[in-house]
């Protein structure tokens, strides 16, 4: 028992009191509902924030030569204070097993039993004693240097430079080594590990299609998720024998990270291979920029090549092969200059060729692949003849058009589905809501299209919410957003985070696009005149299934 009280006293009283807190606050909901492992890091990672804060307080409160309490009134006070923060937290885990129902009921899942208490605390604690090592390890870095120091400068100098020292050492091994140069070394090995691995798809024997043997770019050079973006496709019988009518075999081109050196050379590559196959020839020419790992999502791709009856060419070229949470944290402006490089060589061809030969041109991205299409071009370069329009789903919180245009919103509109100057340009939509029920005004030649859900997290996460409320927080909220969830500082940040990095939502909430919201915006973007009521209630069976 004296172990244990002697382990409790070397810890601040007050740091233990606000971890609890912060603790309790964590498990409030957040936009997505979580497992008990991701619940628990949360927890753990809340708990050391408050006991920063705490133990950072008394630091100060002692450092400034502050009045304190009497040794009684002290114990007093922080016996009442102990209890409180007991109470609550008991308080908090009696109620998470229905927050988290709150979340569930919103998109359709079943509810949860309970909340796994003791594992929830076992992983909490895990993740406070690594932190808690991590701290020590500066302050033994800090005094060290210090020490050093001290011998030649003054006491308080020493101290100064010492910490400053210390930060700068750990945020470039942090940065620049475990995040950095680690990302780019998982990079690199997956990509030559993807030249090694071979599935169960055959190259294509139309000599049309990319990756054929008369392909300038190869099977193998696809990649992965090129092998499997060229060939599972929907074929022109598929499309004639849900929608009738003949149609087109749809176009599609893909330049894996393996096809060249270089992003220019790469975006050189697809753009011959798109002339190639004629993808210049069709009614409409879609500029893909994928995700992360090089993904482009067949609930997007499939339905415009389903709405437009195989009248569409459709070119991508890969830039990663790291998950796009991951890389849009620590790695922002991963992937702009392929698609910059691809976006320049195929718009460049493109307005060279006469306007009344050359298809309509569109830009198309999910995710990372929104954020990294919305940056591929200059709206200065294209001003005096720009291309048509841009559907970006899920658009990332970095996207700065997307910032823009929500914090330029006409008055009224929230933050989760804003209206735009009258929607003359830019429309947004959401799983309640489509494009052509936003704006007054008529929607013009040019435009600009977001799909966002209200609960997604890769939209909607701030770092500001780490002292502030977010503006989507507040009444009217979006219709998937959990009434119960409440802003609390720092504590609501790391569950924005951890439901960014790890959380998961059926179709058509969360980051998750459901295909039938894309067909929606597809219709309302670029208005095929060929679709029966009829027809159309068929499509959207088929992709419902």
């Amino acid at each position: 028992m004296h172990w244990l009280l002697r382990l409790f006293r070397q810890f601040s009283t007050v740091g233990l009191l606000l971890g609890t807190l912060f603790f309790a606050f964590s498990l409030t909901p957040s936009l997505l509902p979580r497992t008990y492992l991701v619940q628990g890091v949360i927890s753990g990672l809340s708990f050391s924030a408050g006991y920063a804060l705490g133990f950072g307080g008394q630091w100060l409160w002692a450092y400034l030569e502050l009045p304190a309490l009497r040794q009684r009134l002290a114990w007093a006070v922080k016996g009442l204070a102990a209890l409180a923060c007991l109470v609550i937290a008991g308080l908090f885990l009696w109620e998470a097993a229905g927050w988290q129902n709150s979340v569930r009921s919103l998109m359709g899942m079943e509810p949860v039993g309970g909340v796994r208490i003791y594992s929830i605390a076992l992983i909490a604690a895990g993740v406070f004693a690594v932190l808690l090592l991590l701290v020590r390890l500066f302050h033994r870095t800090f005094t060290f240097l210090a020490g050093r120091l001290r011998r030649y400068v003054p006491h308080r100098v020493s101290n100064v430079v010492g910490v400053s020292v210390a930060v700068v050492l750990f945020w470039a091994v942090i940065d620049g080594v475990i995040f950095t140069m680690a990302l780019r070394a998982a990079d690199n090995s997956y990509q030559q590990l993807d030249v090694l691995i071979q599935d169960d798809l055959e190259p294509p024997e139309d000599p049309m299609k990319a990756g054929s043997a008369e392909s300038l770019i190869s099977w193998e050079e696809l990649g992965g998720r090129g092998r499997r973006f060229v060939t599972v496709a929907p074929s022109a019988a598929d499309i004639e024998g849900l929608a009738g009518g003949p149609a087109r075999e749809p176009i599609r081109v893909y330049a894996g990270l393996n096809a060249a050196e270089t992003p220019e050379e790469r975006a050189r590559l697809a753009l011959e291979e798109l002339k190639r196959v004629g993808g210049f020839e069709r009614e409409v020419l879609l500029i893909a920029t994928p995700t992360g790992r090089g993904w482009v999502d067949p609930a997007a791709q499939d339905t415009v090549e389903y709405l437009l009856r195989g009248d569409v060419a459709t070119v991508t070229a890969q830039y990663s092969y790291l998950p796009s949470p991951l890389s849009l944290l620590v790695e922002g402006d991963y992937g702009v200059e392929t698609a910059r490089a691809l976006f320049e060589k195929v718009y460049g061809h493109w307005a060279e060729m006469p306007e009344a030969d050359r298809p309509r041109l569109y830009l198309h991205g999910l995710s990372l692949g929104a954020l990294n299409s919305d940056r591929s071009f200059d709206v200065y370069d294209i001003i005096e003849d720009p291309f048509d329009g841009a559907l970006w789903s899920g658009p990332p919180f970095r996207s700065e058009t997307w910032r823009t245009v929500t914090r330029g919103r006409d008055e009224g509109s929230p933050a989760w589905l804003p209206e735009f100057r009258s929607g003359s340009v830019v429309r947004f939509m959401n799983q309640y809501q489509g494009l052509d029920e936003q704006g007054e005004d008529d929607w013009g030649a040019f435009r600009i299209a977001f799909i966002q859900y209200a609960s997604d997290p890769v939209t909607f996460f701030e770092p500001e919410s780490l002292y502030r409320e977010p503006e989507w927080m507040r009444a009217p909220r979006g219709p998937d957003v959990s009434p119960e969830l409440r802003w609390y500082p720092i504590v609501t940040m790391l569950q924005l985070l951890a439901d960014l990095g790890a959380g998961s939502a059926p179709p058509g909430y969360g980051h998750d696009i459901a295909a039938q919201h894309y067909i929606d915006a597809w219709l309302a973007l670029l208005e095929p005149d060929d679709w029966s009521e009829e027809e159309l209630e068929r499509l959207r069976a088929r992709f419902a299934e």
